[in-house]
Order: structure tokens, then C-alpha cells, then sequence
């Protein structure tokens, strides 16, 4: 049975692994993991045929790549928006933690060269969705750091939701062709939310993800008291690729626009 969810650990050097191309998850087609990084340590990452994205979830860092090199800081993700660096196949970048931190690694396939790009919080918004709609009771913050109109050399999309107390996401349930992964995170250690995959509902919780075939409903909540944190990062199909502009919600319950609270 094909595995969609996951509880993975850190190893006792600092990894998270989410999914590769060769394990449960590899219908994702995308090779995700997760670092926590001491102080003064140091990790690179560079890889031949693939593009590569670093993200910084909390603490202070120094990223460097070949066009640059910058510092920067994040206190966590609930309070503050996302740095992140972007390049293309064969080149490296190279993270030196200058706090304790946490950092996580998207890469997927990709032959294309573009140049390196350094995103800043003024790049990625935060916007409200869903304000007044379905009870009032999906409201969520979205930022989307590239996709396919931000960087149609990609192949791959990466952006953030912060939902607020016990709220729902990804609502109307929706789907979409394309596989994508969701990196769930909570402002307590014990917080919890549900997600669902298709006719599979998981319990999320810190540090647990959804690996979301392509063609799934995937609908997501969080538990009242608790605010949730989804990393959301989405594979383009060859000829396919994910835009904004798609309507992807079910038929079903699309008259749920229509009701007036």
C-alpha cells in the first residue's frame, strides 16, 4: 500500500529525512529533508542533475553561494517569514550556523541552469485567505516563495501556510495532479492537527509530514489552542506544471461559496 504520511527522526548528526527518490515516498519525485544545526557547524549541499532549495526555519545563518553571500535570522516560523536560496544544478550553497538552527533542503530533478537567488520575507508575503468564509473557520495566512510563474525554471514549487487556532487549510478540499509534500510544524511541542489524505485521515504533529500523491483530496486542520505550520512544496509534471490560476477544489462542495454565514 502506498505510504502518504510519515513520522521521521533525527539521526544523531542533525537529519530529518522526509523523501527521497528511492524510498516509500518517492512519488513525490522530490528528495526533502530537514537539518538541525549547531552553532559554528558547517553543511553544503550541491548536487549534479538537480536544482536545490534551502530554507531557514529558526535561528541565525550565513548562507553563501557562488553569485554571494548573506546573513540572516529567523526567530521561528510563526513570527517571522522565510529566507531561502535557490539554485540550479552543480552549484553548491553553503550554510554556516552562527545560532542554533534549523534548516530544510528541497531538491528535485532538473538539467536547466538559471541563476542563484536569494529570497527575502519582502519576497514572500504573508496573505490572509478564507476571511468570513466556511463559518469563518479556514482563515490562513499563505506566502509562496517561487513557482512556476516566479521561476518558470523550475521544477519545483515552495511556499508556507500558517493556519490560525483551530482552523482548517487546503479548504475547499482540493486536488491537483501534481504530487506535494506538506512539512507540518506547531508553536507547542504537543500541538496536533488532522490531515487528510484521499479517504486516509493522519494525526499531524511536530515534524511530521504528508507525502500527497498526485489526484488526492488533501484537506488540512488544526486543533483549537495550537497554531500549525505547513511547508508546502509541490513537484511540476513535464508539460504540466502547477499554476496558481487552476480551480482544483471538488465539485462537491464548491456551492459552499454560495452559503452566507
Amino acid at each position: 500500500m502506498e505510504k502518504v504520511f510519515g513520522y521521521p527522526t533525527f539521526d544523531a548528526d542533525g537529519e530529518q529525512i522526509l523523501t527521497t527518490y528511492e524510498n516509500e515516498y518517492k512519488a513525490m519525485n522530490m528528495d526533502i529533508r530537514v537539518y538541525r544545526m549547531k552553532k559554528d557547524s558547517t553543511r553544503e549541499f550541491c548536487r549534479a542533475g538537480e536544482e536545490l532549495a534551502v530554507l531557514l526555519l529558526s535561528g541565525e545563518i550565513r548562507y553563501e553561494w557562488e553569485e554571494g553571500s548573506r546573513e540572516v535570522s529567523r526567530k521561528d516560523v510563526f513570527t517571522e517569514g522565510p529566507w531561502c536560496v535557490h539554485v540550479c544544478t552543480g552549484k553548491s550553497v553553503r550554510v554556516k550556523a552562527i545560532s542554533d538552527c534549523e534548516i530544510l533542503l528541497q531538491c528535485t530533478k532538473n538539467d536547466t541552469t538559471f541563476p542563484s537567488k536569494i529570497y527575502a520575507p519582502k519576497d514572500a508575503p504573508y496573505k490572509y485567505s478564507c476571511v468570513g468564509e466556511f463559518g469563518n473557520v479556514a482563515k490562513r495566512r499563505v506566502n509562496t516563495i517561487f513557482d512556476h510563474e516566479i521561476a518558470p525554471y523550475s521544477n519545483m514549487v515552495l511556499g508556507e501556510v500558517l493556519n490560525d487556532k483551530g482552523n482548517w487549510s487546503g479548504y475547499l478540499p482540493h486536488r491537483h495532479p501534481q504530487p506535494e509534500t506538506y512539512y507540518f510544524k506547531f508553536d507547542h511541542p504537543e500541538g496536533f492537527g488532522a490531515s487528510f489524505v484521499g479517504d486516509e485521515v493522519f494525526k499531524s504533529v511536530d515534524g511530521s509530514f504528508s507525502a500527497i500523491p498526485g489526484g488526492k483530496l488533501h484537506p488540512q486542520a488544526v486543533a483549537p489552542g495550537y497554531q500549525m505550520y505547513t511547508c508546502w512544496m509541490i513537484r511540476h509534471i513535464d508539460g504540466n506544471p502547477w499554476l496558481q490560476t487552476d480551480r482544483c477544489e471538488d465539485e462537491k462542495y464548491i456551492w459552499l461559496h454560495d452559503v452566507k454565514d
